[in-house]
């Protein structure tokens, strides 16, 4: 069996959390199916660039992909280290996430064509995320809002890892 050549990097992402609605911010990709054969629904994340910090990382790839910009970083979710093959190569990936809170009234305006971002509720965009990694970043970023605001407790779908 022939292996896959390799590609390593790190990415960096956030889970944007609008506390006036309830809501969280996810990417709608209508161009492009998951496994399950719906469009894919992710969260915004991107390459960590040269000279960058994880953080300004994250910030940047918010603001570009969900058209989303004076967001706070509320808490750090940590690091998940994740492989898969794509397209003829194998992806070992470390991906990092920030918690972040939107101002109120949050609306994105000038985000990458490829996605439509789409605030639903916790729970919805937990069963709407297309990868198993990313519903982990939500069930973190959860448990994070609940620890750092004194909000209501994650409901057992959204607790732990």
């Amino acid at each position: 069996m022939q292996q896959l050549p390799t590609r390593e990097y790190t990415s960096a992402g956030g889970v944007v959390a609008d506390e006036a609605t309830g809501r969280v911010l996810v990417l709608l990709r209508p161009g492009r199916e998951g496994p399950d054969g719906r469009p894919e629904v992710r969260l915004p994340k991107g390459h960590v660039e040269p000279g960058e910090s994880r953080r300004e990382a994250a910030l940047r790839e918010v603001r570009e992909e969900a058209g989303v910009a004076g967001l706070e970083i509320v808490a750090d979710l940590g690091h998940q280290h994740v492989e898969f093959d794509h397209r003829g190569h194998h992806y070992v990936r470390d991906e990092y996430y920030y918690l972040m809170a939107a101002p109120p009234g949050t609306q994105p305006r000038g985000h990458e064509e490829q996605w439509q971002p789409v605030w639903l509720l916790w729970e919805e965009a937990l069963q709407q995320l297309t990868f198993e990694a990313e519903r982990e970043w939500l069930r973190r970023a959860r448990a994070a809002r609940a620890a750092t605001t004194n909000l209501l407790p994650p409901s057992p779908g959204l607790a732990g890892s």
